[in-house]
């Protein structure tokens, strides 16, 4: 079993909490996006497990409304150049755990986070 990784911004309050929740601890691989931002691999592998680059773009970042983005995105295909530029377009946290990946901060992913970490709760 190798180590479990998380990518997360590290100033963001919500990726810090989670991974206290989750026992993020010195047997763990962390990534901060914003020093070191996610590879195109892990980038597709992304996309490969959740069906697009959508699905792990964050809408909620503050340049993908200051510079509409949203009129800009014609496919699938034109959020993966904006998030291998820009790391807060990155959903966060990403996790890793063995072979299984989780993206995002939502209340059920966090509860499959645990769920696979054999965490209670």
């Amino acid at each position: 079993m190798g180590k479990n990784k998380i990518l997360l911004l590290d100033s963001c309050s919500t990726c810090v909490r989670i991974s206290k929740e989750i026992g993020v601890d010195a047997n763990w691989e962390v990534q901060n996006i914003k020093e070191n931002n996610i590879d195109e691999r892990t980038l597709e592998q992304l996309r490969d497990t959740y069906g697009s680059y959508e699905a792990v773009f964050s809408k909620r970042a503050m340049k993908y409304k200051s510079l509409g983005i949203k009129d800009k995105v014609k496919k699938d295909e034109d959020y993966k150049p904006l998030i291998l530029e820009e790391y807060t377009f990155l959903k966060r946290p990403v996790i890793f755990i063995d072979d299984r990946v989780f993206v995002g901060n939502s209340k059920d992913t966090i509860a499959e986070v645990k769920a696979a970490l054999g965490l209670n709760g």
